[in-house]
């Protein structure tokens, strides 16, 4: 019954939406085109004023990864991480998912091809890549587009999420699959 309910939702949700709103916006006299051409010259404006806090982010992440510094990070805590029970295989992905979500979501297939989509690791790098945020990449793009320079309390904050929703992953795919 909740599934084929939320099986109809699901269906109709997107048509109804994309009839619905213009469909408002026309009978409140809206001129919808009009806006909604308004709203897209804001969007590419917007679009232009976060591209170089995209390409310093993207390289900063490249040289991230290429110098090696991930596999030394990871071996170091590997003793660390293998005793709280975290699976040291998915701790890069805790680290890149704040950063990219182009680059975890490429992890997170090798991981799932590596070890498989039914296996613990597989499915708690899943959850992981699933819960949490990028975080780096969002406060970049958005900070830097409305021009914040203070983040005051924004990037400790967003940190300890990703590090909540990671611990979580973990706990619950534990309990559920291990």
């Amino acid at each position: 019954m909740i599934r084929a309910t939320l099986d109809a939702i699901s269906l109709w949700a997107i048509p109804v939406l994309l009839v619905g709103i213009p469909l408002i916006g026309m009978m409140r006299r809206i001129k919808v085109y009009d806006v909604f051409i308004e709203g897209a010259k804001e969007g590419f404006q917007v679009a232009v004023r976060i591209i170089p806090f995209l390409v310093g982010i993207l390289v900063a992440i490249g040289m991230f990864r290429a110098s090696g510094a991930m596999d030394m990070l990871t071996n170091a805590l590997r003793p660390m991480l293998s005793a709280t029970r975290f699976p040291p295989e998915i701790f890069p992905l805790v680290i890149l998912r704040t950063l990219s979500g182009s680059g975890s979501l490429a992890l997170t297939t090798d991981i799932v091809k590596q070890f498989g989509p039914d296996s613990f690791i597989g499915r708690t790098a899943a959850t992981i890549y699933g819960g949490s945020e990028t975080t780096f990449y969002v406060l970049a793009v958005y900070f830097g587009a409305v021009g914040v320079k203070r983040t005051r309390h924004a990037i400790p904050s967003a940190l300890v999420g990703d590090l909540v929703a990671a611990i979580v992953a973990v706990t619950v795919c534990t309990w559920m699959f291990a």
